[in-house]
């Protein structure tokens, strides 16, 4: 042990020491108490005058640039603490300093500037950020420019190994952040099925479009607009739809689109004082003169487009047409609502148990017609749904062919057994997990 260290020197360089951990644990705590805070809480709490949860709010609007800095400030910290520890033992204990220095400043920084702190800080951490957040975002402004050249640098090295980045991204997805919370709030007893698939329903509608959930055009009810009045109206009032396309010569040649009421508004116009239909004017009606203007949306429309699209035309119904101009299908207000709240069902519509039930051996009988995101969310599966929008669609998919009854599939985890099949579609499957 070497004499010349003198005490002024030792108490000096353990003061510092000292120091250096304590900012170091500053700095850990900061940045578990910033990613951790809810920002709806610190909104909540800035409302009512919190400047420091104001603060927070801020220096957390850019997470790369605040997370850089903070890794950039406890590095050097924790470094030169090292440093300073090492060159004091070193003159202390000669080689054998190094040693001991590593294993000391080990333990320190392990729990007196990462873990205690840290841990203080995720117990309640909108507080804690509230407190930090003025200083840290000194912090930030004094290291900006180091962390911008920093994430330049970074992306160039990246760049050089052929990884692009988006220069705008951010390190914390909102998105995936309230998706992640819902799911494990959901495993662990915490938020209900019905709430966690509203939420992540209404977050899907922007990556969602028209096609993934219209009626297909196989399944649309239409009228032929050259039948005889007495015709359309029959046929209305045996529907269940209350709006109903009208086709001329082919059915992919929509004319109009009849509303039941607007028909029956027509019709009892035509009534003379016994209550009896006009037969001259039954003749001479115009079905069109009442139809309304048929609204076409691309299939390629985002659900969020599209619902916005609804309010702002006040209407509930449109024909989805391909790139071609083909008709498609089908998609109403309420099939988006349904994205949201699951199926809405009245009177008219198919009972959900008769598009799923369960067998005494634990299997599924699905319509094929039922989308795979119904069928994911009626059950908690995750059936991929990418490449194809119905059950059947992600069994001929998968098979490559059209099967045949009887025909048995086995893939992503589950059993299928082609029941029904009409033509070349598919009508009934029962679906088994393995």
């Amino acid at each position: 042990m070497e004499t010349g260290y003198s005490d002024i020197a030792f108490w000096g360089t353990a003061i510092a020491i000292l120091l250096l951990l304590v900012l170091s644990g500053f700095f850990s705590g900061s940045e578990t108490a910033l990613t951790a805070a809810s920002r709806g809480k610190l909104r909540s709490a800035a409302d009512k005058g919190s400047a420091g949860a104001g603060h927070a709010l801020k220096a957390t609007e850019d997470n790369e640039r605040l997370i850089g800095s903070i890794l950039l400030g406890n590095n050097v910290v924790n470094i030169l603490a090292t440093s300073l520890a090492t060159a004091m033992l070193t003159r202390l204990f000669g080689q054998n300093g190094v040693a001991l220095a590593t294993l000391v400043m080990t333990l320190l920084v392990l729990i007196f500037a990462e873990v205690l702190p840290k841990t203080y800080a995720i117990t309640n951490p909108e507080t804690v950020a509230a407190r930090v957040a003025r200083p840290i975002r000194l912090v930030v402004l004094l290291f900006s420019p180091i962390v911008s050249a920093v994430r330049l640098l970074v992306r160039i090295v990246l760049r050089i190994f052929g990884v692009k980045t988006d220069p705008d991204s951010h390190i914390l997805a909102v998105r995936e952040e309230i998706a992640g919370a819902l799911q494990l709030g959901h495993s662990e007893g915490i938020v209900e099925k019905e709430d966690r698939d509203r939420i992540l329903g209404a977050l899907d509608l922007g990556d969602r479009t028209v096609e993934e959930v219209m009626l297909h055009r196989s399944g649309i009810e239409m009228i032929d607009a050259t039948l005889s009045p007495e015709q359309i109206m029959a046929h209305c009032l045996q529907s269940s739809y209350t709006r109903i396309p009208l086709y001329r010569d082919d059915p992919e040649n929509i004319v109009g689109v009849i509303h039941a009421k607007d028909l029956l508004r027509a019709m009892h116009k035509l009534l003379n004082s016994k209550g009896q239909l006009d037969a001259a004017g039954l003749r001479e009606f115009d079905v069109l003169s009442v139809a309304m203007q048929p609204y076409f949306v691309p299939e390629t429309t985002t659900l969020d487009d599209q619902m916005r699209a609804f309010l702002k035309r006040k209407s509930h119904f449109a024909l989805v047409v391909d790139e071609y101009g083909g008709l498609q299908g089908l998609i109403t207000l309420e099939d988006i609502i349904e994205e949201i709240v699951g199926e809405i069902a009245d009177e008219f519509d198919i009972e959900e148990e008769t598009m799923i039930a369960k067998t005494a051996d634990g299997s599924y009988m699905v319509d094929g017609t039922m989308t795979i995101r119904d069928l994911n969310r009626a059950h908690d599966w995750m059936l991929p749904d990418e490449e194809a929008n119905t059950v059947a669609g992600l069994v001929i998919h998968e098979a490559q062919m059209i099967p045949v009854k009887g025909q048995v599939f086995s893939f992503h985890g589950f059993r299928f057994e082609v029941i029904d099949k009409e033509e070349n579609r598919i009508t009934r499957l029962k679906i088994r997990p393995l």
